[in-house]
């Protein structure tokens, strides 16, 4: 008997089913790319001095 055989087929492994559209390393988003995070740093200190509503 051939166990091999039997059972289901095996799909490709480790395999997206469809690609990104800003995947690392296409044309929006390359790998030598950094990312900018003074936006967020801007975010974050306006929140900590924004006093909390209670």
């Amino acid at each position: 008997m051939d166990y091999k055989a039997a059972g289901a087929p095996k799909l490709g492994k480790n395999k997206p089913r469809h690609n990104e559209h800003n995947a690392k390393g296409s044309a929006k988003n390359p790998y030598d790319k950094a990312a900018d995070k003074s936006s967020l740093l801007q975010r974050i200190k306006a929140a900590a001095q924004k006093p909390k509503a209670e």
